[in-house]
């Protein structure tokens, strides 16, 4: 690999990046505990089941998302890297298994640290493969979505 390779950027990429009122811990086990994440994963009055969360790379990273007017969207993927407190990226590129997913959408890259006094900084980031991907991500309402579920996620961090 060439140095360039190595400090390669992606370039079609929406991120989300705030302080939350919780520590790392608190925020972490809201990411990585299926009954957690159900809890604030999707932007009310959505809601999410069925999680599934194999924490491991290539462990599977599943959910089924609800709307009030009766959708279904299930979301089947696989985690690619997990630290522990840290970070965890996925992915709907690939189904468990290692099984290339018939249409990929994006790598979700998470990011957690501690922020001092007891407080997370959060960054969730959506790297896509084309620059139409991401811009039918933003207008679908990347923005006002994830930041409507980071609040979710720091009140449900905030009673742990």
């Amino acid at each position: 690999m060439t140095d360039t390779q190595s400090h390669t950027q992606p370039k079609y990429v929406l991120t989300l990046d705030r302080v939350l009122d919780a520590p790392v811990e608190k925020v972490w086990r809201c990411w990585t505990e299926p009954e957690l994440l159900e809890q604030w994963f999707c932007p009310k009055p959505w809601y999410v089941t069925d999680a599934v969360m194999d924490l491991k790379p290539g462990g599977e990273f599943s959910n089924v998302m609800h709307g009030p007017d009766g959708e279904r969207v299930g979301n089947v993927g696989i985690f690619l890297a997990v630290e522990p407190m840290k970070r965890l990226v996925s992915t709907d590129a690939f189904l468990p298994g290692w099984v290339p997913a018939e249409q990929a959408f994006m790598v979700a890259d998470t990011a957690f640290a501690d922020a001092g006094q007891g407080r997370t900084r959060y960054i969730a980031r959506a790297l896509h493969w084309t620059e139409e991907a991401m811009k039918g991500h933003e207008a679908m309402g990347f923005h006002e979505g994830w930041g409507m579920a980071a609040n979710q996620l720091e009140a449900l961090a905030k009673t742990l």
